[in-house]
């Protein structure tokens, strides 16, 4: 990790876009001011772990979409066989 000291007004910048400007030091609060290309996202550390964690929770929950999928299309559903739209299989 690199450690800098800045003091307020002053800047550093990350890379060829990114610059991190200390606005005001007040107690044990820094405020910081975020220069960065739009399509870049910036997030609290706190934030992007809520973030993350979501899109884990989604990726998980879609293992379920294709029996849903298969069911809404017509095919087989708890072991009844599949059957073209509009059969119910049944004599008359």
């Amino acid at each position: 990790m690199l450690v800098l000291s800045r003091k307020s007004g002053q800047s550093i910048v990350i890379g060829e876009s990114i610059v991190v400007t200390v606005l005001e030091v007040r107690g044990d609060q820094v405020r910081l001011g975020i220069e960065a290309p739009r399509e870049l996202p910036v997030h609290r550390e706190e934030i992007y772990a809520l973030i993350r964690a979501e899109n884990a929770a989604a990726a998980r929950a879609g293992t379920d979409a294709p029996e849903g999928l298969e069911e809404l299309l017509g095919g087989t559903v708890a072991g009844r066989p599949d059957r073209p739209p509009g059969e119910t299989g049944q004599e008359e």
